[in-house]
């Protein structure tokens, strides 16, 4: 059974919130953050760099290191803000444990709308708690490179489980995501940006620089405290 949604009136525009370990923060992050805002009529999004992610190895920089890479990155734009609480948790980085954590903290009337890309969307079975995650929060799925444009793939192309899970939540107009708290499934498209954190490590790592690949605040922190030169 699926937990009940509130059924009060919602509080305010809808909220984004877009984790990731930021290993490091790039464009490709940056951009998806600001076209989900666009798209989806957002107040603003919610940058928040894991502390301990549970489905990858260990990071090449440390979550404190992560955290302010994020912040560098989210300066200037006043639709971006870093939230540190999976960084300062001692638990691992569940998306479920976020959620819950920011339902809590902004009540249950508000509109959060969790910002995934198509892949991640797709592998939601696989993350912990899944089927609840739709009790706490609305999902937009972004279009990334490689990925056909959604009105071609939706609906029957995903797993069964997950097909039944959206089941009369697929959405199109981002007006709806004002009705309620939670619990629906939206698509929209981004701009492809072919950029990988393993690509920016990786040109660091062979002296290779990846100047406009990132924000030069975020370069220049990883040149001070010489992030990624010997990892991997």
């Amino acid at each position: 059974m699926r937990p009940a949604l509130p059924t009060e009136s919602t509080a305010g525009s809808p909220i984004g919130l877009l984790g990731g370990t930021f290993d490091p923060i790039h464009f490709g992050h940056l951009r998806l953050a600001q076209e989900a805002c666009n798209a989806l009529a957002l107040a603003g999004v919610r940058l928040i760099p894991a502390g301990r992610p549970p489905h990858r190895g260990v990071p090449g920089s440390t979550a404190e290191d992560r955290l302010a890479m994020a912040r560098l990155a989210a300066q200037g734009n006043p639709v971006f803000e870093v939230d540190d609480g999976e960084v300062r948790s001692a638990q691992k980085s569940y998306t479920i444990l976020t959620l819950e954590r920011l339902r809590a903290a902004l009540g249950s009337r508000q509109p959060l709308v969790l910002i995934l890309g198509a892949d991640a969307f797709e592998g939601l079975p696989s993350w912990h708690r899944w089927q609840d995650l739709f009790s706490l929060a609305h999902i937009a799925v972004a279009n990334r490179p490689g990925y056909a444009p959604h009105g071609r793939r939706w609906p029957g192309t995903l797993s069964p489980e997950l097909d039944q899970a959206c089941y009369n939540r697929l959405i199109t107009d981002p007006m709806r995501l004002r009705d309620q708290a939670g619990g629906l499934v939206i698509p929209f498209d981004m701009t492809p940006l072919a950029i990988s954190a393993s690509l920016i490590r990786d040109l660091v790592r062979t002296g290779a620089s990846p100047r406009y690949l990132l924000p030069d605040s975020v370069l220049d922190y990883i040149g001070l405290h010489h992030l990624y030169e010997n990892h991997e």
